[in-house]
This record gives C-alpha cells, sequence and structure tokens, in this order.
C-alpha cells in the first residue's frame, strides 16, 4: 500500500520535527508538511527531521489540509491511504500502523483514531473538547445514525474515497465535515483507541476562548448543515 501523511502546522517548531521522526518511515512513502502561515521555525524543523514541506499562506487548519491533498493528487502515482495527523505531538505517530491494519483488515474506508477509546494523559484535553466530542457525537449519531467516539485529527482514509468527499471546509470544520460525509456518502468507517498526551506548547484553538468558540460553532454548523 501506497501510504502518504499529512501534518498541518502552524507555530509547531518545537514537536513537528518529532511528529515526523516517531512516524514509522517504512511504512509510510512520504511526510508532508504543509506550513500554514507560521512564525516560527516551524518549516526549518520539519526540513531538518526529513519531511516535504508546503507553504500555505491562508490561514485555516482547512486550508493546510487541502494544500496537502492537491500535492498528493498530482503525483504520478498517488497514495492509495492518507494518513493525517496533528503537528503538535499530542498523538503517537508510532500508533499509524494500528489504523492503517484496521482499516485493511476490516476493509474499511476511513479509521478515527480515537482518544474517547484510548488512553488520555490527565490535561490532554480541555474540559470544553470533551464535551464538545460529546455533544458533536452524540448529535451525528441521532442525525445520521452513525456511531463516533470522537473527532480525533488522527486518521487514516483511503484516498480515492477523500477525493470523493470533495473537501470543503477551510478552518475548524475539517474533521466533523469528513465524518458527516462519509456518513452521508454510505462510507465504512471504524475507529480504534489512540494514546494522547499535552500538547507542546500553545493550543490556538483550545486554549483561547475565541478558538474554542468559533470551533464550537463551525462543528454545529455543518452539523445542522448536513442534516
Amino acid at each position: 500500500m501506497l501510504i502518504d501523511v499529512v501534518i498541518p502546522a502552524f507555530n509547531e517548531e518545537n514537536s513537528v520535527g518529532n511528529v515526523v521522526r516517531d512516524l514509522p518511515r517504512p511504512l509510510v512513502r512520504e511526510v508532508v508538511v504543509v506550513n500554514n502561515n507560521s512564525r516560527d521555525e516551524t518549516r526549518r524543523s520539519a526540513t531538518e527531521a526529513g519531511a516535504t514541506v508546503l507553504d500555505e499562506p491562508r490561514q485555516g487548519y482547512g486550508f493546510a489540509c487541502l494544500k496537502g491533498i492537491d500535492y498528493c493528487k498530482k503525483k504520478a502515482q498517488p497514495p492509495e491511504i492518507l494518513v493525517f495527523i496533528d503537528a503538535d505531538y499530542s498523538d503517537y505517530p508510532e500508533e499509524l500502523p494500528q489504523l492503517v491494519q484496521h482499516l485493511l483488515d476490516h476493509n474499511l474506508d476511513m479509521v478515527i483514531g480515537s482518544r474517547a477509546l484510548g488512553k488520555r494523559e490527565p490535561g490532554s484535553m480541555t474540559p470544553q473538547q470533551v464535551f464538545g466530542n460529546w455533544l458533536a457525537t452524540n448529535l451525528i449519531r441521532r442525525f445520521y445514525g452513525v456511531t463516533y467516539t470522537d473527532l480525533g485529527p488522527f486518521r487514516a482514509i483511503r484516498f480515492d474515497k477523500l477525493l470523493a468527499m470533495n473537501m470543503q471546509d477551510t478552518t475548524y470544520g475539517w474533521t466533523v465535515e469528513m465524518q458527516l460525509k462519509a456518513a452521508k456518502m454510505g462510507f465504512a468507517v471504524g475507529e480504534v483507541p489512540v494514546t494522547y498526551r499535552r500538547r507542546i506548547g500553545h493550543s490556538k484553538v483550545s486554549g483561547t476562548v475565541k478558538g474554542t468558540v468559533l470551533a464550537g460553532y463551525k462543528i454545529l454548523s455543518w452539523i445542522f448543515k448536513y442534516r
């Protein structure tokens, strides 16, 4: 299987190199870090760790992910599986084989790394994150009949299915848009427990009131929009 990894990164100079180095490189063809308008040494750290670095000056998590997808789509041999993981080193990159193996063993289209099912270090998720995940996943189950336990960013998806989704969100709603579209399109989706630790540095979303409110609004907007 051709497996590529996309890592959106905004001011993650102290963590992105760890993420790149800890990925199981024998399984991964290419690691693509999308430098999302960083004002620090994110580009240098990712490059030194061995990643391909793309620049996306438009601020937004979704913008960064879309940049990575577009890059992979233009390859002579696009990936068969694309893995997304955050640059803050909160997920364990070495757990990537668990996601991919679960996808292959069960003939799934997408696998979410679930922090709710796995082991979380105390303080790794804020109370508002825990509540937001609980609320969003319960609304998805009620409105769409699909059970998720998390909107976690660590995920593996078959690339042809990802392209069929025609992803649109450019900011905070990226993960929930993908899960909602998978539900609406009847894709086979599973979850595996993943380990989660305190991130390196300060969160730009859950670490601020503005980020928390905007992320919550965007997630709920997608849920009700697709209903």
